[in-house]
């Protein structure tokens, strides 16, 4: 297959992806850490929280990343998760998939 039959490919997945409202694997990791992490926030488990930062920097850093941005990247979104609320903007392409002014 060449690049560009593989881009369109891609780019039809995507977009039956969109109109299924399916999330991908990054949606779902986005979500999952964050539930991870405020529940953690929630029952006092700093230890737990610790022990979960080591092992996510250790495995970062395993793929070539700097130690100390890991730590800085995990420490600033324990910190936003702490603020409380949801941290994720709305998907407004999902909710209106024919545009924000039409109703579903």
């Amino acid at each position: 297959m060449n690049l560009k039959a593989a881009r369109q490919r891609q780019k039809a997945l995507r977009d039956a992806n969109r109109r299924a409202k399916r999330p991908d694997r990054d949606d779902v990791a986005r979500v999952a850490l964050f539930w991870l992490i405020r529940r953690a926030i929630e029952k006092g488990q700093q230890m737990e929280l610790e022990k979960f930062q080591n092992k996510i920097v250790s495995m970062l850093t395993d793929q070539g990343f700097d130690e100390r941005e890991c730590e800085v990247v995990f420490d600033d979104l324990v910190a936003k998760y702490r603020m409380g609320g949801s941290p994720f903007r709305r998907k407004i392409h999902l909710i209106y998939p024919d545009g924000p002014d039409k109703e579903v």
